[in-house]
């Protein structure tokens, strides 16, 4: 249940980000969760896409430095204390967290009692350890398919 994350290589000037959503929107690929990270001469792009394999491929062609990773989605309930709530399974369960950051999109993302949700994306120590510790307290873990259409 592991989603598939876009990785970007780029170098850090102005244009570089925008040279990227020219490039997925041209091909009519569109984006739904993104975040950057930086250093002095670099920055790495993560990015949840609707078609993985064919953003990966017209990213490539286009000179982009890409790669594919796993990650997880979640929902997390849409309360002030639901990212605790969430992060306090990841601890019980001994996993690190990498990274994270939100999808963005329809948030109007229903849980099984009826509640909103936020939907989040995490890079772990252990992604299949993660999702077998959400999965069993009951919070819910979306696949690939469940992302396109956000």
């Amino acid at each position: 249940m592991n989603v598939k994350q876009v990785s970007v290589v780029m170098s850090n000037e102005p244009g570089s980000v925008l040279r990227m959503a020219r490039t997925l929107s041209a091909n009519d690929i569109y984006i739904r969760a993104l975040t950057v990270a930086e250093s002095s001469t670099f920055s790495t792009v993560r990015i949840i896409v609707d078609n993985v394999l064919w953003a990966s491929s017209v990213l490539k062609d286009a000179g982009f430095t890409v790669s594919l990773n796993d990650v997880v989605a979640v929902g997390v309930p849409d309360t002030a204390d639901g990212l605790a709530h969430v992060l306090e399974i990841l601890d019980g369960a001994g996993i690190n967290i990498d990274y994270m950051y939100e999808i963005r999109g329809n948030r109007r993302h229903l849980t099984p009692d009826g509640a909103d949700m936020q939907l989040f994306v995490f890079r772990m120590s252990d992604n299949n350890g993660a999702i077998e510790a959400f999965s069993s307290a009951g919070i819910k873990v979306f696949e690939q398919g469940d992302l396109s259409g956000i």
